[in-house]
């Protein structure tokens, strides 16, 4: 692993020893090329988030264009999951609503991950014979939502959510480190929260500073930070699946957070470094390779 501080070094050891205690010595490594990502917005977000600005939606596929395969095949469809999200309005929910003719014709061939959103509770049973799963965004920091989305609502909103959510469907929450253009905003505070709430696993990611947006200029956070909190994270969920989800930086960054994030003891990466997939055979762990999103 490339060279980190003494005490971080120290503190993903003992990481590595919790996990080592409580999960078996494999690893799974995500390449999601089984998971079509589907906006039902188009390229339209009222929100013009300060991180993202609608960027990430230019990479996704538009309702329309999601075709139906020949008939002679096993599958209406030409991947195994689906990703649907898609543009917020201004309240902060993708209306996935409009759309539940063509989801739950979606939903009889392949599994669906949600993004959503800020929802009221009508909409999300709606969502309890469509959503595999849903991944949601866990915000716990009154200023950093203000400032990165624009909405007026606070963590009491996402704290209702989550727990609404968790009464009809599996929810896997999502933390973004340094959303707060590269800057700590809340996420320690995040974890508290989610600790008290319960939940069955989680993803990580990190700020990636992203052309266009206004959040442009700004850089992520310091990697040997995110490797701490990682690590304990690590040790406050013991028991817990961890994984590192797809939006983090790439480069020298992506290399050496990802060979830490397999030494300290994540439990799936996607779309690992070669280093990563080096170090996972040194720790003797077996590699298990998935083709679809981390939280399916």
């Amino acid at each position: 692993m490339e060279t980190i501080e003494l005490e971080t070094q120290a503190l993903v050891q003992r990481a590595w020893e919790v996990r080592k205690k409580h999960f078996a010595d494999e690893i799974w490594f995500d390449f999601p090329s089984q998971t079509e990502s589907i906006t039902l917005t188009g390229q339209s977000c009222a929100l013009n988030c300060a991180h993202c600005g609608g960027h990430y939606l230019k990479g996704m596929r538009n309702v329309g264009d999601v075709q139906i395969q020949d008939e002679s095949c096993t599958s209406n469809y030409p991947f195994r999951s689906a990703l649907v999200s898609g543009g917020c309005t201004d309240e902060g929910k993708v209306p996935f609503a409009k759309h539940l003719e063509f989801l739950h014709k979606l939903k009889q061939d392949v599994r669906l991950n949600f993004h959503v959103g800020l929802l009221e509770k009508k909409e999300i049973a709606l969502l309890k014979d469509l959503a595999d799963v849903v991944s949601f965004d866990f915000v716990a920091d009154r200023a950093t939502i203000q400032e990165v989305y624009g909405l007026q609502q606070g963590p009491e909103d996402y704290r209702r959510v989550y727990l609404e959510l968790r009464e009809v469907v599996r929810v896997i929450p999502h933390l973004t480190l340094g959303l707060r253009g590269g800057e700590w905003g809340g996420e320690e505070r995040a974890l508290d929260t989610l600790q008290e709430l319960g939940l069955s696993g989680l993803v990580f990611n990190v700020f990636i500073p992203t052309p266009g947006t206004r959040y442009a200029s700004r850089q992520p956070l310091s990697v040997e930070e995110v490797i701490r909190f990682l690590a304990k994270a690590r040790l406050r969920f013991p028991d817990l699946p961890l994984a590192l989800g797809c939006m983090r930086p790439k480069g020298g960054y992506r290399q050496k957070l990802d060979e830490a994030a397999v030494s300290l003891g994540l439990n799936r990466l996607v779309m690992p470094t070669p280093a990563a997939r080096r170090i996972a055979n040194e720790l003797g762990l077996r590699v298990i390779r998935g083709e679809e999103c981390c939280a399916l």
